[in-house]
């Protein structure tokens, strides 16, 4: 995944607030990255309504 790409949620693996529950298969840009628990890199994803979240890359499926 690269900065700039589209990209839709099709999973959530942990509880999650409601506001991000519902961008479950929205599409949205990437942002950009972040280092989550020491293991892992998570992405920053904005939506058109300008919200933002950060998701695991397995959570989300690149678009065009």
């Amino acid at each position: 995944m690269d900065i700039g790409q589209k990209v839709k949620v099709v999973r959530v693996r942990d509880r999650v607030s409601d506001s991000v529950a519902k961008r479950l298969g929205q599409e949205g840009t990437v942002t950009q990255f972040k280092m989550v628990d020491g293991s892992g890199v998570g992405v920053v994803v904005e939506f058109s309504d300008q919200f933002s979240s950060w998701f695991f890359e397995d959570e989300l499926k690149q678009t065009a």
